[in-house]
């Protein structure tokens, strides 16, 4: 869809075209010139979920903690059908918010992380990293993978860590990329990874896209705040071709001889980094990896968070398939 004929602006319900222009807002107030964020504006709208011990659509949650000195926890979502006692593929999450936003209880990823395990079924682990600028490169990376290790050595009760997939969106899908490379060239004792599921992942580069340009102002992701999340979170000095950011750019490494599982990567239509998603495919493809691409033409930056968009619950059709054919796991339904 790069080039000319892309529609101008996508197909929203009346409320979404009301709140995302309020969220965008907040957002941009809340994240200053000088590269800090205003962390008391941002605990305004942010709003916590706690964990409950009663079942919310048949899944309970509660949090672990990996390393209180880093704040380094995860929040665990357990939904009560186990296929008659088999145990559940698990999925590890990272949240996004450009590195510098949310945490593993904030209510719209508990919600989404509880939906998701239910739907599948699946046990969750949503990780909660530090933060940028507080904490920059490689802070976000040694967190999943120290979360990955723990897992190793501490495997929660009906879960199948022998049947793994990495996830996350936007921040967390360049997350979850980088966690895997680095996982590949360790050795788990329990954990397997099989899958890896980059939601709309956060990539960058120096050279502008043609939807980079074409879709700077969103919604919901704007160019303006995506390059304040790449000052914000790479080491001081360092461009957007930095190889966190460009993971195929011109300082990438070569990640064809590291042991990488088959990838399943969504594309918005209507999501500036869209380009970025289709040559993050092609790198994976031309390093020998296997990767599918699902493309929603109409998707913003952050669909899957919206239950009353059609391509949330496609998403999680897509999602649900890719998971049984990687363990097997819903042959029987």
């Amino acid at each position: 869809m790069a080039g000319g004929g892309i529609r101008k602006s996508p197909e929203l319900p009346l409320r979404l075209r009301l709140i995302l222009p309020i969220f965008s807002a907040l957002t941009n107030v809340s994240l200053r010139r000088n590269g800090t964020v205003n962390r008391r504006l941002i605990g305004l709208f942010d709003f916590k979920s706690s964990t409950n011990k009663k079942p919310i659509k048949g899944v309970t949650t509660s949090d672990t903690t990996v390393d209180s000195s880093r704040n380094l926890w995860f929040r665990l979502y357990r939904p009560r059908e186990a296929a008659a006692g088999e145990n559940l593929p698990v999925i590890v999450y990272f949240h996004g918010g450009g590195f510098s936003l949310f945490a593993a209880n904030s209510k719209p990823y508990n919600d989404f992380c509880l939906n998701l395990s239910q739907i599948l079924p699946a046990v969750v682990v949503s990780v909660n990293y530090r933060l940028s600028p507080e904490h920059r490169y490689p802070s976000q990376y040694d967190d999943g993978v120290d979360a990955l290790k723990f897992l190793d050595d501490n495997p929660p009760e009906k879960a199948d860590i022998s049947r793994c997939f990495i996830a996350g969106d936007s921040a967390g899908g360049n997350l979850a990329h980088h966690v895997t490379v680095r996982a590949g060239e360790l050795e788990f004792r329990n954990l397997k990874i099989v899958g890896l599921i980059p939601i709309q992942p956060f990539f960058g580069g120096e050279e502008r896209t043609d939807s980079e340009t074409q879709l700077a102002r969103g919604p919901f992701l704007t160019l303006k705040l995506a390059d304040w999340y790449w000052r914000a979170f790479l080491p001081e000095g360092s461009d957007r071709d930095h190889p966190a950011a460009n993971v195929f750019g011109p300082k990438s490494s070569d990640i064809s001889g590291v042991k990488f599982p088959k990838s399943l990567v969504f594309v918005g239509g209507f999501d500036p980094l869209k380009d970025r998603h289709k040559r993050y495919c092609e790198g994976l493809k031309k390093s020998g990896k296997e990767v599918k691409m699902v493309e929603y033409g109409n998707a913003i930056h952050g669909f899957y968070a919206f239950p009353e968009l059609p391509e949330s619950g496609l998403f999680l059709d897509e999602v649900r398939e890719f998971i049984k054919e990687g363990t097997g796991f819903g042959d029987q339904s």
